[in-house]
């Protein structure tokens, strides 16, 4: 097994104290000196500055990409103005998710932004399936998030121009002297910016935010509380090559010109058994929220069990959620209990807890859609 590789700011983290661990293999921040739960807190009424360097940055060109994007994923890239990014999935012949994406129409070309642990064998199979004459660029970028209600605020002093933009807009800006490219968007549910910055200038760019009294540096534990309160899915655990995009709730992913009736229905992987779903609604399990009672989490892993004590389904993603005040998970349940309010029983050693199948996300979104 080949040794973790670090981002450009492996050594801002060290130095801001942070504790270090390996995460798709990448030496990661899971918390700095704040902890966890401050961390949390602090970018539901701040702004938090997250890592994502680890993430793969990846150019498409050719002659009309988001046609031929079009062939692996269910969105509509076609339809999707420039200067504007949507959220993508990779399928699988059998209907499964391979991966999720965020797909930006660039013009003359798509910018992709990938999960880490999928990078490789994402780039292998656009490499494969795509036709002669369209090249696939790894880029070597830094990625950061600048995430929180103040996060706008943040901006307003540094790039003005981008705080123009709404949620899912991307533009080509500068800050500080460097230039970035920005979108408004993000993982943790609130406003915020996604900076692509060239990787010799990420500590640079790091550094200035952190300048600002708003931020603080923020791990990769409370990334993961944040979204789970978004409700937003983390690849390889809430939803992956088992599960396909109606049984995880992302039926809004499958866009309508894709779909039976639509201009350009199927053409995607698995598309007969992923629009079979859409359309018979016949499949048996989807993918629900669970709010908890008291302090304790319900952690990934635990058993589901109904109300006699039959083994219904898995939690897929769980913790304490700070904002909510109380345990929230996600996971798969039978479409008989998929109904809000009904109450299921999480398996916490050897105890049954009640869980609530609930709406998300657990927390009102923060997204800036305009005034």
């Amino acid at each position: 097994m080949s040794d973790p590789k670090r981002t450009p700011l492996y050594d801002l983290h060290v130095e801001l104290g942070a504790r270090m661990v390996p995460f798709a293999g990448y030496e990661m921040p899971v918390q700095y000196p704040l902890g966890v739960k401050k961390e949390h807190e602090h970018t539901r009424s701040a702004s938090g500055l997250f890592d994502v360097s680890h993430m793969g940055q990846v150019l498409l060109r050719g002659p009309n990409p988001a046609q031929a994007l079009e062939t692996l994923v269910p969105a509509d890239l076609v339809g999707l103005p420039e200067g504007m990014q949507r959220y993508a999935l990779f399928t699988s012949e059998e209907g499964g998710i391979l991966d999720d994406l965020m797909v930006v129409n660039a013009g003359d070309h798509l910018y992709l932004v990938v999960n880490a642990a999928c990078q490789a064998q994402d780039i292998a199979h656009l490499r494969q399936n795509l036709p002669d004459g369209y090249a696939v660029e790894e880029l070597d970028r830094g990625l950061l998030a600048l995430q929180g209600p103040k996060a706008a605020e943040v901006m307003a002093r540094l790039c003005p121009e981008a705080c123009d933009m709404v949620f899912m807009q991307h533009g080509h800006f500068e800050i500080a002297g460097i230039p970035v490219w920005v979108s408004r968007s993000g993982y943790t549910g609130e406003d915020g910016f996604e900076i692509s910055v060239p990787a010799e200038q990420s500590e640079a760019l790091a550094r200035r935010l952190l300048e600002e009294p708003e931020v603080e540096a923020i791990g990769l534990g409370a990334r993961d509380s944040l979204r789970l309160e978004a409700g937003l899915c983390l690849y390889g655990h809430d939803i992956d090559t088992d599960t396909t995009p109606v049984e995880g709730g992302l039926i809004w992913a499958i866009g309508k010109p894709r779909r039976p009736g639509g201009e350009r229905p199927g053409g995607f992987p698995g598309a007969d058994r992923i629009l079979h779903q859409v359309e018979a609604k016949d499949h048996r399990r989807k993918r629900v929220g669970l709010l908890g009672e008291g302090r304790a989490p319900v952690r990934e892993g635990a058993p589901l069990h109904d109300a006699d004590d039959n083994r219904i389904g898995i939690v897929t993603s769980g913790g304490f959620g700070p904002t909510v005040g109380k345990p929230v998970a996600m996971g798969y349940v039978p479409i008989a209990l998929a109904e809000v309010g009904t109450t299921v029983y999480a398996e916490v050693r050897g105890k049954r807890l009640p869980m609530v199948v609930s709406k998300t996300p657990f927390v009102a979104p923060g997204y800036y859609r305009g005034k």
